[in-house]
């Protein structure tokens, strides 16, 4: 097992050096960007711009680039917006990321309880009329682009319905972090949480609903029947339990890369200074400096997801470790 963890840490740093240096050279390489440019003011001698060139390290070679920004990004973190000087883009990151972190863990636990809950019921009541209908809103859910169900929240709560009862206690777009006002944050992003939510939940539940009817009829089901257990007990100590193993590598997946910035479409519709805002903004700009930080960012919790879903998987069946 400890062969097999190390195995995988050691792909998890291949994969992030492979991620970062085909990052660089894509955009380091686009036609007609030059930074100096923004740096050296307004109509610039050949002078000013060689020096400028010469101070950030635009006048080497491509390897030599790439190791001073890495060595900018994680040892010395000075590493600076192309589009503003005065904003350091690791400061940025570690500054947004609690605000992605705050939107996506109560995305995750709304996502989680309702895909339970409409995936066990829907199996509970198969060959009635409640299966196929909890099926359809989950169908709907996931045909809805996060985008637009944003937009459609927005026109309800901030303007169409705003001046109910039913909305008037919905603040403003924007965020209030949890440290300063509790409460406010909870009411900032309740509604982003219900937006990002919907298109999980009807995916998750399909996925447990196949799931718990693949096994229903699995030999260990039929001794938990001889032995006298009734259905609740079947259901949820052994079909659950059992359905569960597939839905937790898709959501340690999912969580990884909402985390690394796949929450970018939630956080633009509502002005939430995320990093998936920060990514978008950058990409906007074509901000060099803030695409490579926000991309390795993401990378990196996402190759974490991968490497843990697969240690998990690893530890659940042995036969993995030798594949």
């Amino acid at each position: 097992m400890i062969v097999f963890v190390v195995r995988r840490i050691a792909g998890l740093v291949a994969v992030l050096f492979g991620i970062s240096v085909l990052t660089f050279l894509i955009f380091f390489s686009v036609p007609g960007i030059d930074p100096t440019r923004a740096f050296a003011g307004r109509n610039p001698t050949p002078q000013t711009i060689a020096a400028v060139r010469h101070q950030f390290g635009l006048d080497r070679s491509k390897p030599v680039q790439y190791v001073l920004m890495m060595k900018r990004i994680f040892i010395t973190r000075d590493l600076v917006s192309y589009g503003n000087t005065a904003l350091k883009v690791v400061p940025a990151i570690w500054q947004a990321a609690p605000v992605t972190f705050s939107l996506v863990f109560g995305a995750a636990a709304i996502w989680i309880v309702f895909s339970i809950a409409t995936g066990v019921l829907a199996v509970v009541f198969k060959g009635t009329v409640l299966d196929p209908l909890l099926m359809i809103f989950a169908l709907i859910g996931i045909s809805m682009p996060v985008f637009w169900l944003g937009e459609v929240a927005n026109l309800i709560t901030q303007d169409k319905l705003h001046h109910t009862f039913l909305f008037s206690w919905v603040p403003p777009l924007g965020y209030t972090p949890l440290t300063q006002d509790p409460w406010q944050w909870f009411l900032h992003l309740i509604i982003p949480w219900l937006t990002l939510s919907v298109l999980y939940i009807g995916f998750y539940a399909r996925v447990l609903r196949a799931n718990l009817l693949e096994v229903e009829h699995e030999d260990y089901v039929r001794t938990a029947r001889a032995k006298g257990l009734s259905e609740r007990q079947i259901l949820l100590r052994h079909m659950l339990r059992t359905s569960l193993i597939p839905f937790v590598s898709l959501f340690g997946l999912d969580f990884g890369v909402l985390v690394g910035g796949g929450a970018l479409l939630t956080e633009v519709v509502f002005g939430l200074p995320g990093v998936g805002l920060l990514t978008y903004q950058s990409l906007v700009n074509l901000d060099l400096p803030v695409i490579m930080a926000t991309v390795i960012y993401g990378a990196f919790f996402i190759t974490i997801a991968s490497a843990l879903v697969d240690i998990l998987y690893a530890r659940l069946d042995p036969r993995i470790r030798f594949t």
